[in-house]
């Protein structure tokens, strides 16, 4: 198995370690004993774990160690607590790992990819999706959504974290603090609905409303985990596949900017 390069190692370190998203001090030193690495002390995190990874690799000229450690850091059960962690270090570990043929998928499970070569190769998926995104027309709520770091592995990422956004406008509109099918059944459900997108004045209107409801439902159904702390659901994705679901993420988007709250008797 051929070793990381140095610059491979710094740009792994660097997502490890990052200030804001990456791991903290205990963790690190946990980790590393875990791993069975000589931790080199107190010092900026991601120098720590770099000097700590070349210290393994010169050593014992495998990468095994350095693996295992990214394996335990990227275990999902270790955020139970705090899950929001999860995915922004995930995306940015990605972007490091992906030079070096190797992704942490949203189980946590190593895998191996084509290897990218450039920066711009690493971003060109994320851009072209932006641009075929913004071709269409979709909610710019949707277009936050298509960066570099959410599509370094699959497209998938950035579909899921765009139905979030989804559950946020919900949340923020109606004062509600519910997620996945609860949230959309008190929210677009009941008689009148908290947020209507129509006036619900004929059978057909009615209508409307119960199958957008439904729509929402299974939107959430596919994409999001009410606890966001279990395993979530993973496949491979098309860049075309993508395209559409993102699209009818943003008709979602746009009915609700537009839906108004009923008065309640």
């Amino acid at each position: 198995m051929a070793l990381f390069s140095h610059d491979q190692l710094e740009a792994i370190a660097g997502a490890l370690g990052d200030t804001s998203a990456g791991l903290t001090g205990p963790e690190i030193q946990f980790l590393l004993a875990s791993a069975r690495m000589i931790d080199p002390g107190p010092m900026t995190k991601r120098i720590r774990i770099y000097n700590a990874f070349v210290d393994s690799q010169n050593t014992k000229r495998n990468r095994t160690h350095v693996l295992e450690f990214i394996r335990q850091a990227m275990k999902p059960a270790r955020y139970s607590r705090d899950a929001e962690r999860y995915e922004p270090m995930r995306a940015l570990l990605n972007q490091a790992l992906v030079f070096a043929g190797l992704i942490v998928d949203q189980t946590g499970n190593l895998s191996r990819v084509e290897a990218a070569q450039t920066l711009p190769e690493a971003k060109r998926r994320a851009q072209d999706l932006r641009a075929d995104m913004e071709g269409r027309g979709v909610h710019p709520d949707v277009l936050s959504f298509c960066r570099a770091e959410l599509v370094t592995d699959n497209y998938f990422h950035a579909v899921q974290e765009a139905v979030k956004s989804v559950a946020d406008k919900m949340r923020t509109r109606t004062g509600l603090t519910d997620d996945g099918a609860i949230l959309v059944d008190r929210v677009l459900g009941g008689d009148p609905p908290l947020l209507a997108i129509n006036s619900r004045k004929t059978a057909s209107e009615r209508s409307e409303q119960s199958g957008f409801a439904n729509l929402v439902r299974g939107t959430f159904g596919m994409f999001r985990n009410p606890t966001a702390h279990e395993a979530r659901i993973y496949w491979e994705m098309s860049k075309e596949d993508a395209e559409d679901l993102l699209t009818i993420v943003s008709l979602i988007h746009r009915r609700l900017d537009k839906a108004q709250m009923p008065p309640r008797g």
